[in-house]
């Protein structure tokens, strides 16, 4: 069966820039501009995550800063309003955290982002210590796997498991993350199986399935699905 898909420790930031919740807001300022950061974890005690701030949590303060606006603009966007005044990380920062786990695997992490429309997560254990940092960019680290270790891992992964007595009648070729399956196999139901799992393998880009049923050309032998799915 396919390996077990990398997870946010693999590939996330150990090393992360923090604030406490009681930081200036001039402090939170430098800080992200000292680390070239756009967002980083507000902490409490012994590195429990209690929120997040942003440049777009910052960014009210400027906005509101000389604002004429009406009073029911200003309530329709209260929130902003009040991250204008704030003074320190606890009164300006986004809370509950959007946190993930060190276990969860990339797909997860992806898709928190994508839905909540954020670049980071900072990454907890169980009672919400800060791990780390997993970033868009770590995410797109597993595209930087060479084509041979993807090879590999879809011919032991996913061709000899589909096809244990037959995968020398498989042709796996990858080049730049794109797998190609070619050759012929008795069971036309396995192809489906074979194209998701091997997309399924870390780096994959995409999946070009010649897979084939019926029989096999002339001196070519037939893979038959002899293996679980």
């Amino acid at each position: 069966m396919a390996e077990t898909p990398h997870i946010v420790s693999d590939v996330m930031t150990q090393t992360v820039v923090a604030v406490g919740r009681d930081a200036p807001f001039k402090e939170i300022v430098r800080t992200m501009e000292q680390w070239k950061v756009s967002a980083m974890p507000v902490l409490e005690g012994e590195g429990r995550v209690i929120g997040v701030v942003s440049e777009a949590d910052l960014l009210p303060k400027v906005e509101f800063r000389d604002s004429d606006q009406s009073l029911y603009e200003q309530r329709e966007r209260l929130s902003d309003v009040a991250k204008a005044g704030a003074v320190t990380a606890e009164e300006v920062m986004s809370t509950p955290a959007l946190t993930v786990h060190a276990g969860a695997t990339l797909a997860q992490a992806a898709r928190i982002m994508a839905v909540r429309h954020v670049k980071r997560l900072p990454v907890v254990d169980d009672e919400g210590m800060l791990q780390g940092v997993v970033s868009r960019a770590d995410l797109l680290k597993v595209f930087l796997r060479s084509d041979e270790d993807i090879e590999e891992e879809v011919r032991r992964t996913v061709v000899a498991y589909l096809f244990p007595a037959f995968s020398h009648a498989i042709h796996v070729n990858v080049h730049e993350g794109v797998v190609a399956l070619r050759g012929h196999v008795h069971d036309t139901s396995l192809v489906t199986v074979a194209v998701r799992l091997a997309r399924a393998v870390e780096g994959v880009v995409d999946v070009e399935s010649q897979l084939t049923g019926g029989p096999a050309r002339p001196g070519e032998p037939e893979a038959r699905g002899d293996a679980p799915v």
